[in-house]
């Protein structure tokens, strides 16, 4: 899909984990899970300089932290915006009304 300068290049799915009866254990798999995801992110996003994120409070907040304690995005200017799902349209119409 391409709008513009803006196109999507890839789709991430952070999977969910199973139900677990120890609170320490879930805590630690959804980290994890986590952490997957976030470097799944990453791996698309070779080279990059700024970044502007959006989505949930605090999902935003922890992405945010993972590129600044990853060496290859440390120096990364990340800027951030709240917002609920959109589809892959309204993403678009929303990154190239941000930019531009």
């Amino acid at each position: 899909m391409d709008a513009g300068n803006f196109m999507i290049i890839a789709h991430a799915k952070n999977n969910s984990q199973g139900s677990n009866s120890n609170e320490n254990a879930s805590n630690n798999s959804e980290k994890t899970l986590q952490q997957k995801f976030f470097k799944e992110i990453g791996s698309h996003m070779q080279n990059v300089e700024e970044i502007y994120v959006t989505g949930t409070g605090k999902e935003q907040e922890q992405f945010i932290r993972f590129l600044s304690e990853t060496p290859q995005f440390k120096n990364v200017v990340a800027k951030e915006s709240t917002s609920n799902k959109m589809s892959d349209e309204k993403l678009l119409e929303y990154m190239s009304a941000y930019f531009n």
